[in-house]
């Protein structure tokens, strides 16, 4: 068996989106299974629409889900001059003509049809007309010389047998009137340049894959694989929009999702082992396979991917968490802020808290909200659930805090524990009446990883300095 190659073939005309990050996924896991190639073709033919700002979110957006391709990217306009080639060759053996139908004449065709209810196709008037009785002035557009009767079958890796009707297929264009090859060919002699032998992609190109196959015909070249994976829809099973979670790969990075926590989620989208939900990277290419990809669309729930990336951070370790924290500042409002007091002493102190930060945080945006108290200017701003629990009796009680604290040493999480614990009892108070001004006085707000971890986390000065701007 020759070796399995596979593509992943994007459009720059916008950045990646959910749909064709798992395209690529898929391409990626199955290449990687069977000790294949992965290549990476962008389709920027559209010169219109296709931008560099979009091929570089596609490739920054590939590189952190940490999704590798093999070899150079190819871009699939600079090789117009080779799909030229293949039209010509088309011609001179008489499996393309010239048509000399004019937009006019298209637009009545489609009109007709639709007036008669049938599918728009290309009525063939310029199939075997001769090239002489050409119109002045019409520069042609080469079509494809299709099969007219008979069927085009496609043994599909996910869909099963597909067969359409050559009578309903009509020539397709291979070069544009103004000498553009078009996606249909240029996809074709690339698949074969680059010895792609399978095909995975969405069921939206399942119509492209009949004529496509046409076109592998003509040239006599072996016709891939294909695999047609189902579309990703909303919950309620609707087409995906931006409120369902239809947004480029950078959103979910900027939402706080880890790379390899969205790697998971979107490997069970379509794609089932047995029960098994959470993956580790090799045993996602040790089990992937085309066979166990679903026929119906996958539907997409934020909540399973907040509760799977929970997961993830909660058995990361630590200081890969801080380094993805620090990433994610970049792409945040408030990310800019606290990357000026990254220093040294709040990445360790971040590091320190970070058992129980992670704990409790299903995204990094999340986690970087529960560590607010690290990077929080004195005097704290208080959130109004905080302000509405500091009454003069509050502040009253955080200055006795304050001095029962003053002589603790070492300082820890359990010699702190061990002082407000004492302090609690001598004044015949529960814990729970100590800890929540200390938490209001030394985080802003009510709610905070453990207080005592707090308190270890912030250090004595620190600590003693907050309390007493609460203190009265």
């Amino acid at each position: 068996m020759s070796q399995i190659v596979t593509r992943f073939a994007p459009s720059p005309t916008g950045f990646l989106h959910i749909g064709g990050a798992r395209t690529a996924l898929f391409n990626w896991l199955y290449a990687r299974r069977f000790g294949g190639r992965m290549l990476l073709r962008i389709e920027d033919t559209d010169r219109e629409r296709s931008t560099q700002a979009a091929i570089d979110a596609i490739l920054d957006g590939l590189k952190w889900l940490g999704l590798d391709w093999d070899g150079e990217v190819i871009y699939q306009f600079a090789r117009a001059t080779r799909h030229r080639e293949v039209v010509e060759q088309l011609l001179a053996e008489g499996k393309a003509y010239r048509c000399y139908a004019t937009p006019e004449e298209l637009t009545e065709m489609r009109e007709r049809a639709r007036a008669e209810g049938r599918a728009p196709r290309y009525d063939g008037r310029w199939r075997d007309k001769d090239p002489s009785l050409a119109p002045p002035g019409v520069k042609p557009a080469i079509r494809l010389r299709a099969p007219q009767s008979g069927e085009t079958v496609i043994e599909d890796q996910v869909q099963g047998r597909v067969v359409w009707q050559n009578e309903n297929l009509d020539d397709l264009v291979l070069l544009r009137s103004d000498g553009n090859p078009t996606y249909m060919l240029a996809v074709v002699v690339d698949d074969h340049d680059m010895n792609v032998t399978h095909i995975i992609r969405g069921d939206d190109h399942l119509t492209n894959a009949a004529r496509q196959k046409h076109i592998y015909e003509a040239l006599g070249w072996p016709v891939p694989v294909m695999a047609h994976i189902p579309l990703i829809h909303g919950p309620d099973g609707s087409k995906l929009s931006k409120r369902h979670g239809a947004l480029g790969v950078e959103a979910y990075r900027a939402m706080g999702y880890l790379p390899a926590a969205l790697r998971n989620y979107l490997v069970r989208l379509g794609w089932s082992h047995g029960d098994q939900e959470i993956f580790s990277t090799q045993e996602m290419i040790e089990n992937f396979d085309l066979s166990s990809i679903g026929r119906s669309a996958a539907r997409f729930d934020f909540a399973k991917l907040e509760n799977l990336n929970g997961h993830y951070i909660r058995t990361a370790q630590d200081a890969d968490l801080v380094r993805s924290f620090e990433d994610v500042l970049h792409f945040i409002p408030q990310g800019e802020a606290i990357l000026k007091k990254l220093n040294d002493t709040t990445r360790a102190q971040l590091l320190a808290a970070m058992p129980g930060l992670k704990e409790r945080a299903k995204t990094l945006v999340e986690l970087i909200d529960n560590a607010n108290f690290i990077f929080a200017d004195r005097p704290l701003e208080m959130d109004s659930k905080a302000a509405a629990l500091l009454t003069p009796e509050t502040r009253s009680l955080i200055g006795r805090l304050h001095d029962a604290l003053i002589p603790v040493a070492p300082w820890s999480a359990q010699t702190t524990e061990a002082a407000m614990r004492s302090f609690a009892d001598e004044n015949g108070l529960k814990l729970g009446a100590v800890a929540q001004p200390l938490r209001v006085a030394l985080t802003g707000r009510t709610t905070s990883p453990g207080i005592f971890d707090v308190l270890a986390v912030l250090g004595r000065d620190a600590c003693l300095a907050r309390l007493k701007d609460q203190a009265r």
